[in-house]
């Protein structure tokens, strides 16, 4: 799914070509079958091959996902995965970052999240 949301779209091979230590076409290929089936992704033909894209917009997805992390390593609570997020983080925030997200709490609030 990383492949696809990066290129837009993309082929057996060239999803293939992006995986570092990537497994058989066919293995691939069941892979793309069973995300098509979920309605993860889905495929035009270009001649003998499939072309193969995202279902949903990507910015999308990741909320659809950070939601699903939420819920259930969080316990639903943003608060904790915010958290989680801010102890992870290599370096310290700028006073620039702090005042990027204090902006952005701040219009969540106005719109009623």
């Amino acid at each position: 799914m990383d492949i696809l949301h990066r290129r837009g779209e993309a082929t057996v091979a060239e999803i293939m070509n992006d995986l570092p230590d990537p497994p058989t076409y066919s293995a691939v290929r069941s892979v793309l079958r069973i995300l098509a089936e979920k309605g993860a992704i889905r495929h035009k033909e270009d001649g003998p091959r499939y072309v193969y894209s995202p279902a949903r917009p990507t910015e999308t997805a990741r909320e659809d996902v950070l939601a699903h992390v939420v819920r259930t390593y969080f316990a639903g609570s943003p608060e904790q995965a915010v958290t989680a997020l801010l102890r992870m983080s290599d370096t310290d925030m700028t006073e620039d970052d702090v005042q990027r997200h204090r902006e952005t709490i701040r219009r969540a609030r106005l719109e009623g999240r």
